[in-house]
């Protein structure tokens, strides 16, 4: 009997565990299926990130250091100076042309006659600039051809001179003044008079340069008078003329 009651109770328990079987069996397939998805989803996406190419960060230029930035710093400093002094360089030499005459003049003791007024004429002539000096002013060469009238004949001399004139045209200042000092000779001289005078002259004036390509303008004013160095006699006049620069 009793083994008899132990068999149905193992009949019985089977029997009522056996509905739960399939269902641990589905539960176990649907948890394989779960991981094998998420597998395959983590193999996928290694595939793509290994065929997708890696952005490439771009880093910051490091700043130059050291003697050789210092050295590009200075050459572009000096490139830079050389740049601005080529344009002031231009103006290195120039020569001025110019023609003008006399608002005002007279003489003593020249010629025959003691005192002669309005006896400037007409004056012309060049100047070239040499080079700067002390770093404020301008040398120049200065040639000047005036004519004179006089009662007994008509005086033509030439005058070479130094001129200072202040301020630089490296500054590009448009007015400009200055003074000079020079011999003088006669090529026509009144009777018994000397050939040989010191002239000297005090000038003030306006400068325009390179208003056409390398061609500027000017106009001047100023004293023009001259002492006989081998005879009696002088000249004082007020002159204005004006004309072309060409720089090069």
């Amino acid at each position: 009997m009793k083994a008899a009651f132990k068999v149905r109770l193992c009949l019985l328990g089977a029997f009522l565990l056996s509905p739960t079987l399939p269902v641990l069996s589905i539960a176990k397939t649907e948890i394989k299926d779960e991981n094998s998805q998420d597998q395959n989803e983590e193999v996928r996406t290694q595939e793509y990130n290994s065929h997708t190419p890696t952005p490439i960060r771009q880093l910051p230029a490091k700043r130059p250091v050291g003697e050789k930035a210092a050295s590009k710093y200075f050459s572009r400093e000096s490139s830079s100076e050389s740049s601005s002094s080529s344009s002031s360089s231009d103006r290195e030499h120039y020569l001025a042309l110019h023609i003008g005459t006399f608002l005002d003049s007279d003489s003593y003791l020249w010629g025959d006659t003691k005192h002669v007024e309005d006896n400037g004429k007409l004056n012309m002539g060049l100047t070239y600039r040499m080079g700067q000096w002390t770093d404020t002013m301008d040398m120049h060469l200065r040639v000047d051809f005036i004519s004179y009238d006089l009662p007994e004949a008509k005086p033509l001399k030439m005058s070479v001179m130094p001129l200072i004139l202040f301020p630089d045209s490296e500054s590009q200042f448009p007015l400009y003044f200055g003074a000079g000092v020079g011999p003088g000779i006669f090529f026509k001289q009144a009777p018994g008079e000397s050939s040989l005078s010191l002239d000297y002259q005090l000038v003030a004036g306006a400068r325009m340069f390179d208003l056409i390509e390398n061609t500027g303008f000017f106009i001047e004013t100023g004293l023009k008078n001259h002492i006989n160095l081998l005879s009696d006699g002088q000249f004082n006049g007020v002159f204005i003329s004006g004309g072309a620069m060409f720089t090069f």
